[in-house]
């Protein structure tokens, strides 16, 4: 997560430890060992790795050419079960090897067997050269300094708390009696434990992400993290680009203040403005709103008086979306909200629409809500302002999507169906949500 962090008033930040990013760097690369000949059936899942039934001893052989090297052979004892052999530390390893729609040997799941062996060798390179530095890990946190530790909360906060689990109508993703929960997640580019500050390893489910507040830890490491993490306000300074279930749940609120205000600001004067929220404000002026909420949050002053073209508001609401370091439309309900867009039919469409936003975190989920409606109103005053659902859905399409995807060409095919998921929520606000 971006955070901006202090203690006491004073901002440090957290030093991460590249020791096991750079052991990954220098784990062995895959090597697939072909079979040169024809084997009768072959699973429809395997390739040319698959050398049907051969002996240990055979692989072994195949395989002492090259560290990660790997093959793929079916059991001469137990026909119709097969293992994956891999060369390690100048070894042949043999694991059995599953699939049901995926490939795993463990709890975890993979798309192909080459990123199955990746993530093997990477594991095995890991836990063999730095045993003891992992076993060790925990011992100096870093968690407490930056801003989650909220141990001592006010009896007032608890009442505060079933309130507004009463408001986002029991769907709040915390387990019961305040636990929080904690998922095995996959992270997409580098990522460091925001416990013990080390590299998070691996291709997949690297570490545990923390429903409540976001924070990302390893799962050895989650053990060490108290149940009620919810962010301390004290900590968390800035507004933009702070995690969103992080700011309102520091704040004690249902939305982030950013949103609420730009809203109410817009509404009070923008509504028949042309080109609402298409027209762009000057970039400084935005910046500058920006930074009056990171500085006085909630007292931050956007009104007439500052700021007189109401642009600078809409652009400065479009940045808050675009800053955040989980969009609106997280990651993981990204597909479905795009398949959603892909149906044909009307009313599989709505039905796969309302499943998606079920995905959503409690505090996302109402900021998108409290947002379309808002939208909503906005194309009400179209002969005014020339602003329809569908030219609202050009405009905040990739503001409030980003696809998970690192391929170029896979994210921009899918521009046309994020403009479509939101020109749908706008024009069914009122049956979704």
């Amino acid at each position: 997560m971006a955070l901006t962090l202090f203690d006491t008033d004073e901002y440090r930040p957290p030093v991460w430890k590249s020791y096991l990013y750079q052991l990954q760097q220098e784990a062995p690369h895959p090597r697939r060992i072909t079979c040169t000949c024809e084997v009768e059936n072959r699973p429809k899942y395997y390739g040319r790795e698959f050398h049907g039934m051969i002996s240990r001893e055979a692989a072994d052989q195949l395989l002492s050419v090259a560290e990660g090297s790997y093959l793929i052979r079916e059991s001469q004892r137990q026909p119709g079960t097969y293992t994956l052999a891999l060369r390690f530390g100048s070894q042949t390893r043999n694991f059995r090897l599953y699939y049901d729609g995926k490939h795993f040997v463990g709890e975890k799941r993979f798309e192909s067997i080459h990123d199955l062996v990746t993530d093997g060798l990477i594991t095995l390179y890991i836990e063999t050269k730095a045993a003891e530095y992992i076993a060790k890990m925990t011992i100096n946190p870093i968690y407490e300094h930056i801003g989650y530790t909220t141990l001592n909360r006010e009896p007032a906060y608890k009442k505060h708390m079933a309130v507004l689990k009463e408001t986002q109508d029991e769907k709040d993703s915390t387990g019961q009696d305040g636990v929080s929960e904690k998922r095995v997640h996959t992270f997409r580019g580098p990522h460091w434990c925001e416990y013990c500050a080390n590299f998070m390893w691996g291709l997949i489910a690297q570490g545990v992400k923390c429903a409540d507040c976001g924070l990302n830890v390893h799962k050895q490491c989650s053990k060490m993290v108290p149940n009620d993490c919810k962010p301390d306000l004290k900590h968390v300074k800035k507004v933009y680009s702070c995690d969103l279930t992080t700011l309102v749940k520091a704040h004690i609120t249902t939305r982030p203040m950013v949103v609420d205000m730009c809203i109410r600001e817009i509404e009070a004067r923008g509504l028949n403005s042309e080109g609402l929220y298409r027209v762009s404000g000057f970039s400084d002026l935005i910046e500058d709103v920006k930074m009056a909420f990171d500085r006085d949050g909630e007292k931050a002053d956007i009104s007439v008086n500052m700021y007189e073209d109401i642009n600078i508001i809409t652009g400065a609401l479009k940045l808050y979306f675009r800053d955040l370091p989980i969009p609106l439309i997280t990651y993981d309900a990204y597909p479905k909200f795009i398949e959603s867009a892909k149906i044909m039919d009307p009313d599989e469409q709505l039905e796969t629409l309302h499943e998606a936003l079920k995905l959503l975190p409690p505090a996302h989920c109402e900021t998108l809500r409290y947002l379309m409606a808002h939208l909503k109103r906005v194309t009400l005053h179209e002969k005014e302002n020339l602003m329809n659902a569908e030219n609202l859905g050009i405009v905040f399409g990739p503001t409030l999507m980003r696809s998970p995807e690192l391929d170029a060409m896979a994210a921009l095919n899918d521009i046309r169906y994020q403009r479509l998921v939101v020109e749908l929520l706008i024009k069914n606000e009122d049956i979704l949500f």
